[in-house]
């Protein structure tokens, strides 16, 4: 009996060990997991695209079609919003 008995106890030092490694290799996983995570919801959202401000002397209708151009790309990226967008195309045409 005293063999089958340090079998045992053998057995169950093992198995104590293996959960006790397991369970702290989870709890550190998860650790790493929420620190992630906090770290992608606490990150700065990204800068505005800059918006193309008009030529001081852009008296010429080439180039205000191609900045009103740009201006619409903008718009439909979802970069401005539509009050931004008229401020600017007003801004554009008056010059």
């Amino acid at each position: 009996m005293p063999g089958l008995l340090r079998g045992v106890a053998r057995t169950a030092v093992v198995a104590g060990t293996a959960t006790a490694v397991s369970n702290r290799v989870s709890r550190r996983q998860q650790g790493r997991w929420a620190a992630q995570q906090e770290q992608e919801y606490a990150a700065p959202p990204p800068p505005p695209a800059a918006v193309p401000a008009p030529a001081p002397a852009a008296s010429d209708m080439s180039s205000k079609i191609d900045q009103l151009k740009q201006l619409g790309e903008l718009k439909d990226q979802g970069v401005l919003t539509d009050s931004e967008f008229e401020e600017q195309k007003r801004r554009i045409l008056e010059a």
